[in-house]
């Protein structure tokens, strides 16, 4: 009679089932390498399009390069001689501007069209000074307290408010 109580033994690690396990890993591992290998000649042929079209990039840039300096040179020129014409020019346009000038007097001048109106100064004095008036309430010019149509906010002859309101 064996003693077995209920312990089970797993199977033994074998040689054979070691090198099974090595050449699915190896397996594997081949198939990974040749997607590694497809993947780099992916990108080398993504690089060389780069290089082409850099190399294209750079050479526009020169091109736009020398453009940008003949424009700058023709630009330098062209201002050159246009001051150069307007030193020329000056003596023909003051002499115009002193044949054209209006030297009508304003009393002679017609002012009846709206658009020649004579301007005058703005009045910037406060409103009871152009008009007259005074911003302070006067008591003696007060109306009677008593008088039902007389504000609310009239004080009354006796009272602190009434006499800092007193203007002589």
């Amino acid at each position: 009679m064996s003693l077995h109580l209920g312990i089970r033994r797993t199977r033994k690690h074998r040689a054979v089932d070691a090198v099974t396990q090595l050449r699915d890993e190896n397996r594997r591992l081949l198939g990974q390498l040749i997607g590694a290998h497809d993947h780099i000649a992916i990108q080398d042929h993504t690089l060389a399009e780069v290089r082409v079209l850099r190399a294209e990039a750079e050479q526009v840039v020169v091109c736009l390069a020398a453009n940008v300096e003949e424009l700058t040179e023709e630009r330098d020129q062209l201002a050159e001689a246009n001051e150069a014409l307007r030193t020329q020019l000056a003596p023909y346009l003051a002499a115009d501007a002193n044949r054209d000038a209006i030297t009508v007097p304003d009393l002679v001048r017609d002012t009846a069209a709206v658009e020649d109106q004579a301007t005058a100064p703005i009045d910037v004095r406060p409103l009871w000074e152009a008009h007259g008036i005074s911003p302070v309430l006067r008591i003696a010019d007060a109306p009677s307290v008593d008088d039902p149509r007389t504000p609310t906010w009239v004080p009354g002859p006796d009272s602190e408010t009434t006499q800092s309101l007193r203007v002589a």
